[in-house]
This record gives structure tokens, C-alpha cells and sequence, in this order.
């Protein structure tokens, strides 16, 4: 019996250990692509503005 309950804890605890690692590599892929995102966003030119009294014509 004791044989049992020892590889259900070591499993357990590797199961935990898994799910933390996992889920702090998630963490860290979700920050890095926000602040690619960030960077990329700043580093566009920005267009330029036209007053809205002054729309272009079309046809």
C-alpha cells in the first residue's frame, strides 16, 4: 500500500510542477507578443490628419 501512495504523491507533485512551468511559459509568450506589439505600433508612422471641414471630394 505505501508503494501506491508514494507514486501518486511523486505524480501529483510532478503534475503541479508541469502545470506551473506551463503556465508560467504561457505567461511569459502573452508578455513578450504584448510588447512586440507595442513596439511595432510606435515605431508606424502615423498618417497624416485631415480636418473634417475639409473632406476630399470623390466621385
Amino acid at each position: 500500500m505505501t508503494d501506491k501512495t508514494d507514486k501518486m504523491s511523486w505524480t501529483g507533485k510532478a503534475a503541479l510542477a508541469g502545470a506551473a512551468v506551463g503556465s508560467a511559459a504561457l505567461a511569459a509568450a502573452l508578455l513578450y507578443a504584448s510588447r512586440r506589439k507595442e513596439r511595432a505600433q510606435k515605431s508606424l508612422p502615423k498618417p497624416p490628419s485631415t480636418p473634417l471641414a475639409e473632406a476630399p471630394e470623390t466621385d
